[in-house]
């Protein structure tokens, strides 16, 4: 049991799941905002355009009302939320990946010779067991840095 907890803290814990949950609730806020827009002016504005009848925006057949408003209103606030996407998200994306694959903007700095070193080190000491970390040897010539 205490595996299992373990590795569902690790796997909430990564970045881009904290990253995915923010997306949410920030596309669930932003689908309200939308919505209320379409209701509150797209629609009334398709129901003045849509017919003289009493009710605007549908038409009957055999007593069975269609409001087709209501489709084109949907449609409408896909498209706003589709280009607000495509606008603030997918466009600079793209603008910034054609730049730096021009190399207008520069790739972020490969890790320095230390740090890929200590990067190994610690990589086959995890690889040699927990226990076998407590075992490393450190003599007085590991005590002093290079030079």
């Amino acid at each position: 049991m205490l595996i299992v907890l373990r590795g569902f803290r690790d796997f909430v814990m990564r970045g881009n799941v904290i990253e995915l949950a923010v997306a949410v609730v920030i596309g669930s806020a932003f689908t309200n905002v939308v919505t209320q827009f379409s209701e509150a002016f797209i629609k009334p504005t398709i129901k003045l355009v849509g017919g003289d009848g009493e009710v605007r925006g549908s038409f009957s057949v055999s007593g069975v009302t269609f409001p087709w408003s209501d489709f084109v209103n949907a449609v409408v606030a896909f498209l706003i939320a589709a280009a607000v996407v495509y606008f603030m998200f997918v466009l600079p994306m793209n603008t910034l990946n054609e730049r730096r694959a021009r190399g207008g903007i520069p790739a972020p700095p490969a890790p320095s010779e230390e740090v890929r070193l200590l990067t190994e080190i610690r990589d086959a000491l995890l690889a040699t067991g927990p226990a076998a970390v407590g075992r490393v040897p450190v003599g007085p010539e590991r005590a002093e840095p290079r030079r």
